[in-house]
């Protein structure tokens, strides 16, 4: 790597900490670029090509995270959305459901007596929400099912 693209590296690496730290407030793609000291365009593109996923659809992914522990935990739908930062119910349901393969409701339902015996360390990697676009492929075309 060169020096510039090692420097650009360090740059999203402290936009994706400020995700990771302030997920639960309002951020958007300029604030996220402030931080990278680049453009949002520029930003966007670079964060995409390093990290595999838009700055947003990161963001979304450790809101869904943070959602899934307190759903776990017992919290309901509406009080999990609105702690981990996200304004409306109907798009953080749509969203916990497409990442994660099922309602909020179904998973906060579901029994997770499993994850609470684990340590702590791998519970986090095995319990870290990931993208489930590739099983939308097929589906009426690509499109997701009514």
């Amino acid at each position: 790597m060169t020096p510039e693209e090692l420097a650009n590296l360090a740059h999203l690496r402290r936009a994706r900490d400020l995700i990771d730290r302030e997920y639960a407030k309002p951020l958007d793609v300029p604030t996220m670029a402030r931080h990278a000291l680049m453009s949002p365009a520029h930003f966007a593109r670079r964060f995409r090509a390093a990290y595999g996923e838009t700055p947003y659809s990161y963001l979304m992914t450790r809101r869904i995270e943070r959602a899934m522990a307190l759903l776990r935990g017992g919290m309901s739908v509406t009080d999990a959305c609105m702690a981990v930062g996200c304004t409306s119910l109907g798009s953080f349901s749509s969203r916990f459901t497409e990442v994660v393969g099922e309602t909020p409701s179904a998973y906060r339902r579901r029994e997770h007596s499993a994850v609470a015996a684990m340590p702590a360390c791998v519970a986090k990697v095995r319990t870290r929400p990931t993208r489930r676009s590739s099983s939308r492929i097929g589906e009426a075309g690509g499109a997701a099912a009514a």
